[in-house]
């Protein structure tokens, strides 16, 4: 169906094992110049422009010229508002010299071997862990590098002088002598040359928008004025809108179903059957919507999940109690430590499962052509895996299934799924009504919050020890939950019982413990899961930092110089560590009323430190006032896009420990929109100070990395203002 990838791991700053140059030229080499058997996706944005007389020239498999000089990058990355496609139009552009104003961005699908992440071993075209720079960093330099010489060539030939002699600038190519003309009048030639082997980048010295602080995002216009175009604006002639009526019990079944009321409802056009439910088709949403409240469904729920999170959590604390079946991390002799430590602090920590909650519900557009291939329009993120659930439903053959890839009102991870979710589902109603119209299946906020899938909840049972001296010598956790990865494509991932995704960030730690264990009891649960914006450190670096204060506190330490302590003094975590202190001037008296906290973490190869100030509300609540931030993601593409993800990520992740909590009743959903599931209100979204620390390392990720540290750090000044612990997520709702 579709290739495992050989060596998926959870991103790091450590390099492929395979050179990404040795990739790229391999790609660029055998491309000869137009890329043979790729395809470009959207077929919209890039292609509209190649009626009559025009011709779009493609250089490599990731960039094509007009004739207009409009420059379009096909991208490997998904755009869910991470700014991956801005990224990508930097590198290109920088290595390209040219005119930013002429720069579009699309995505692009179908071709492996120049569109896999590198990250996961190239194998598999993916947009997660935050890898889209760092899967983008090489080879989108040496694309634009490799279209630049082409077009040079072009123009040296056309002109009849030396190549070096052509200068370069804002999409313009000239000569002393005067001649001078735009990309677009050297694009049919340029394209028809060969795709050099070798091309020379930029020194860092010579970057004119790698780096730069006031770079305005080619796409900051329509995402301001409203027109930027999502898979939600998706309008094609005589288009059906299909709405799903989901198992309200996690593994249900269809039994029956009688729609009879629901296709007297006006503009319904059918009532169809999947795999994953019934399906209301009407001429409209509205339609669909009516019709659907119209059906009754008898459901075969006795493979369902009927367990609620009330009796899910007593099981998770009584596992926790228990000796962990798997071990991610043994060193040294915990167990003697702890008989022989002058103080020992435990506690159990309880995290909720979480929603997505992303703006855009998830949705998706199925059409099959005259000639047997079915367009599919969505939130691919990832596109192998959906061609080849669509080609199986549709029982054609994986190039026979074109894919659109369209930009997302967010995701976080949501649509990253193994099963095709609303992919699947817009190819299995197509089919059901014998493909006689395009349509579209999109979810409401109820489904995407009752039928979706969820951050894993979890219980960590932990215990430290300090010696005479007030130094960490053990750290034992024993963590209880939901794999993500067993059961998936992924599940190669798991090795001896340990599903990385669970321990990530608990058992690597950065402190110098002389004796830790990590354990692990994974619990089969049938409410389905899902990695979240910045997946296992969500909890585990909430568990590791809050002990680490409580820790400090217990050796009389100051939080900060305490975490110092344990950390090497060159590293990474001291750096943005003391930079974040610097900046928030840790250690100074704070003003009356406020109260402040600090945690660090690394996640996708980047560490931040954020310290937070916190204030108190008259009715027992409290407000994020101000955090301060310090961020070590490798060099900047994008300061700016940087400083945006880490505030966005920190007013996530903030949403998520005040009040964000998916529950479950006699194994039923509770939440069903914002009024029940509330993410973070802007009044109650924190000043931000972001600060990067500089750096000549390949760029690492920053999409999620903001995300784990903030919940620590309210916790950790949340405890100096009201003196207790905080052990169960969110804050402000009862302890369970």
């Amino acid at each position: 169906m579709f290739t495992k990838p050989t060596n998926y791991a959870r991103f790091r700053a450590a390099q492929p094992s395979v050179s990404r140059r040795g990739v790229l030229i391999g790609a660029l080499a055998t491309g000869g110049g137009l890329a043979v058997g790729f395809r470009l996706l959207p077929v919209s944005e890039a292609q509209a422009a190649t009626a009559a007389d025009q011709t779009v020239s493609q250089f490599t498999p990731y960039v094509l010229i007009e004739p207009s000089g409009k420059v379009t990058v096909l991208s490997s990355q998904f755009e869910m508002g991470q700014g991956s496609y801005n990224g990508i139009a930097t590198l290109v552009a920088e290595e390209l010299d040219a005119d930013w104003s002429t720069i579009e961005v699309v995505g692009a699908a179908g071709d492996v071997k120049s569109l896999g992440n590198l990250a996961f071993g190239g194998a598999l075209q993916a947009t997660g862990g935050s890898t889209s720079m760092f899967t983008s960093w090489d080879r989108y330099r040496q694309a634009g590098a490799a279209t630049r010489a082409m077009l040079v060539s072009a123009a040296a030939e056309q002109w009849g002088i030396p190549a070096s002699e052509i200068k370069v600038e804002n999409g313009i190519l000239s000569h002393a002598s005067g001649k001078q003309g735009g990309f677009g009048e050297f694009a049919a030639t340029a394209a028809k040359m060969p795709v050099p082997a070798n091309v020379s980048l930029k020194s860092p010295a010579d970057w004119k928008l790698i780096g730069k602080e006031d770079l305005k995002r080619f796409d900051s216009a329509r995402k301001t004025n409203g027109t930027e175009s999502y898979t939600l604006d998706v309008k094609l002639p005589g288009m059906l809108t299909a709405v799903m009526i989901h198992p309200p019990l996690f593994g249900a079944k269809v039994k029956s179903f009688d729609a009879t009321a629901a296709r007297e409802v006006p503009g319904v056009v059918d009532v169809v059957e999947t795999p994953r439910g019934v399906a209301v088709v009407g001429q409209h949403m509205w339609a669909a919507m009516k019709g659907r409240d119209a059906v009754t469904v008898e459901w075969d729920d006795i493979a369902a999940e009927k367990r609620g999170t009330t009796e899910l959590l007593a099981l998770y604390k009584d596992l926790a109690s228990k000796p962990a079946p798997a071990l991610a991390r043994k060193d040294g002799d915990v167990d003697a430590s702890f008989k022989t430590a002058v103080k020992v602090i435990e506690a159990t920590l309880k995290f909720p499962y979480l929603s997505h909650a992303a703006m855009e519900p998830l949705n998706a557009v199925a059409r099959r052509n005259e000639d047997g291939t079915v367009e599919i329009w969505g939130g691919h993120q990832f596109p192998d895996v959906y061609q080849g659930l669509a080609a199986q439903i549709a029982e054609v053959t994986p190039d026979k299934i074109k894919l659109h890839v369209m930009k997302t009102g967010g995701s976080f991870g949501r649509r990253a799924v193994f099963d095709g979710d609303v992919v699947v589902e817009a190819v299995y109603v197509a089919k059901a009504i014998g493909y006689r119209a395009p349509v579209k299946v999109q979810w409401t906020r109820e489904d995407d919050m009752r039928a979706g899938r969820y951050r894993p909840m979890y219980v960590h049972q932990l215990k430290a020890a300090l010696d005479a001296d007030g130094k960490l010598v053990a750290f034992e956790d024993h963590v209880v939950g939901q794999s993500i990865m067993a059961k998936t494509m992924f599940e190669g991932m798991v090795k001896d019982g340990v599903d990385p995704t669970s321990v990530e960030g608990i058992s690597n730690i950065p402190y110098g413990i002389p004796n830790q264990k990590i354990g692990l009891t994974t619990v089969d649960v049938g409410v389905p899961v899902l990695w979240w914006r910045s997946v296992g450190h969500t909890h585990t670096a909430f568990a590791a930092e809050t002990m680490m204060d409580e820790l400090a506190e217990a050796a009389g330490q100051d939080p900060v110089e305490f975490r110092l302590s344990l950390l090497e003094p060159a590293s990474r975590h001291a750096a943005v560590l003391k930079l974040a202190a610097e900046k928030a001037e840790w250690g100074k008296p704070v003003p009356e009323g406020i109260f402040r906290g600090v945690a660090v973490a690394e996640s996708f190869g980047t560490v931040v430190a954020e310290i937070a100030d916190v204030s108190l509300k008259p009715d027992g609540g409290f407000k994020v006032e101000r955090v301060v931030a310090a961020v070590d993601c490798g060099l900047a593409i994008n300061p700016g896009q940087v400083r945006a993800q880490i505030e966005g990520g920190i007013g996530f992740g903030l949403g998520a420990i005040s009040a964000e909590k998916i529950t479950l009743t006699a194994g039923e959903v509770d939440q069903s929109n914002y009024d029940s599931y509330t993410p973070l209100r802007i009044d109650a979204m924190p000043k931000v100070e972001v600060h990067i620390l500089p750096s000549a390392n390949p760029p690492s990720g920053i999409g999620e990395p903001g995300v784990p540290p903030i919940g620590p750090a309210v916790a950790n000044a949340l405890y100096k203002a009201r003196g207790q612990r905080i052990r169960t997520l969110p804050f402000n709702l009862p302890s369970a």
